[in-house]
């Protein structure tokens, strides 16, 4: 006999449909899976016939083919485990098999039948959801994450056990019920600005950065403070969207990165070692998985240590921070994955790196100084539109019992300079002003006389190319945005430029 039943399998952050074929007939016994399975599927024969064992029920001695359609794309992980032992037992006549066409099924087997959790179910949500299934059947551990996905009937189950009941008497279990409200904590963050001593004009150009959503370089000798501005970055952005916490909630799923949280609520904030591989930052692998620069989408990519990074793996940066999303092909396909993150790099000056402190007194010449700039291209650093001086604290500004300004305070005026973007940018696919292309930089990034001189001279005699001086541009019009104002004027101007002086070193 034959019997089929739906389940889902990833191709990058998307889920699609996959008919899990289950046919038992009279033969030599055997387990056979087809259907281009990995590894972990062809291992689900034992975790099944040994949880339906254990749960009671009688595995059928029997010839079993499992087919997974469509059979030329590899399907791999455990989530197979609970479709494929409702195959088996509705040879059994324990429910009816017209049940098993209402859900979308998922989940891997322990041995004695307790579901546990699998990647993607967010994205298999989304996807049942617009194929018109009435419900999904998953692990209990991952019914949050499903629930995000409204009107649709989410069933968390415990065991193999309690599966077999709901089809049998779906009347006795309810779907689980979550509102918006409980799915979507307020984010608590453990850092705050006003911990931060002295450096003003680098939390200036980080209120900056995070307002128009534009890239930033931290440049100043060790202990002077730039890890700690960075990690708290962050807690000045806007809140997450709805639809940017489905997004980012999918891709942590996807990667097995929830940890039992269910939803991502608060904007992420990744941080790679500078040995990590081009795939690692990127993504890839033989069915290509997130890379670090997708698990910061609508959060931070903090790079410590910037020169230290393989020059590959900066250089594969330049597709993603320009576009907001990155590609990666293989022989047997080719994925997108969305990586629209704010790019944070930190490095000594060339004097700390090499020299010792820069009050030494050594003479560096020119050519060293930017044989050391060089191990970041220009090409990059022309998409970092904050390039920020962090120098060492004062012993003053250390011992200040002095409070700054917190970061729930610099947020409002964040939040209130995104929603005039929002404004100006409405009906368009721009949600801030680092997104502008060149007609929106044209149309609203117009400036005076005086300011047009400003910018010749940045082009003249600070060497700006041609698309630095356009993303100089559009930090002015977020520095505007912040100050309520619609025109840009030449202080603007003025602030925006002094944010690029560093490109005399590279």
């Amino acid at each position: 006999m034959l019997f089929k039943i739906v389940s889902t399998s990833l191709i990058g952050i998307d889920a699609y449909l996959v008919d899990v074929e289950v046919d038992i007939s009279f033969g030599i016994p055997g387990f056979t899976t087809v259907g281009l399975p990995d590894a972990s599927v062809r291992e689900s024969k034992e975790r099944v016939k040994a949880a339906i064992k254990n749960c009671g029920y009688e595995f059928p001695s029997r010839k079993i083919t499992i087919n997974l359609a469509p059979a030329d794309r590899r399907k791999e992980g455990s989530a197979f485990d609970l479709p494929i032992s409702l195959g088996l037992l509705a040879h059994l006549d324990l429910f009816p098999l017209e049940r098993l066409r209402d859900y979308l099924f998922m989940g891997e087997l322990a041995l004695d039948g307790k579901l546990k959790p699998v990647k993607g179910v967010l994205s298999s949500t989304v996807l049942a959801k617009r194929k018109g299934f009435k419900g999904m059947v998953i692990p209990k551990e991952s019914e949050r994450e499903a629930a995000l996905v409204q009107d649709l009937d989410i069933y968390g189950m415990e065991n193999l056990v309690q599966v077999v009941e709901l089809l049998r008497d779906a009347d006795n279990f309810s779907p689980c019920r979550y509102s918006l409200q409980e799915l979507l904590p307020r984010p608590e963050y453990d850092l705050d600005f006003k911990e931060i001593r002295g450096q003003q004009h680098v939390k200036r150009a980080l209120e900056v950065a995070a307002a128009g959503s534009h890239n930033v370089l931290l440049i100043g000798p060790p202990g002077a403070g730039k890890t700690m501005l960075a990690r708290r970055l962050p807690t000045i952005l806007p809140p997450l969207t709805f639809d940017e916490i489905i997004e980012v909630t999918q891709i942590f799923s996807v990667s097995g990165l929830l940890k039992g949280r269910g939803v991502v609520g608060e904007r992420p904030f990744r941080a790679p070692h500078h040995t990590i591989s081009d795939a690692g930052l990127i993504g890839g692998g033989l069915i290509p998985k997130p890379g670090e620069i997708s698990l910061a989408h609508h959060g931070v990519l903090f790079l410590d240590e910037l020169p230290e990074f393989k020059r590959r793996v900066l250089e594969d940066l330049r597709q993603p921070v320009e576009e907001g999303k990155v590609t990666v092909s293989r022989a047997s396909m080719s994925i997108t994955f969305p990586s629209s993150f704010m790019l944070v790099g930190a490095m000594n000056p060339f004097e700390d790196a090499y020299g010792g402190l820069s009050s030494s007194g050594f003479n560096w010449t020119d050519s060293q100084r930017s044989r050391y700039y060089s191990k970041i291209s220009g090409p990059l650093l022309d998409r970092i539109d904050i390039q920020a001086e962090v120098p060492k604290v004062e012993f003053n500004d250390i011992i200040s019992k002095v409070e700054s300004e917190s970061s729930a305070e610099i947020r409002k005026r964040v939040v209130e300079a995104r929603e005039r973007q929002l404004q100006r940018f409405k009906g368009k696919k721009i949600y801030c002003n680092s997104q502008m292309g060149t007609r929106e930089v044209k149309k609203y990034c117009q400036v005076g006389d005086k300011g047009k001189e400003l910018m010749e001279m940045a082009v003249n005699r600070l060497g700006f190319s041609a698309r630095a001086y356009t993303r100089a541009l559009k930090v002015a019009r977020t520095i505007a945005d912040l100050n309520n104002e619609e025109e840009i004027s030449p202080v603007h101007i003025s602030e925006a430029i002094q944010y690029r002086m560093m490109d005399k070193y590279f």
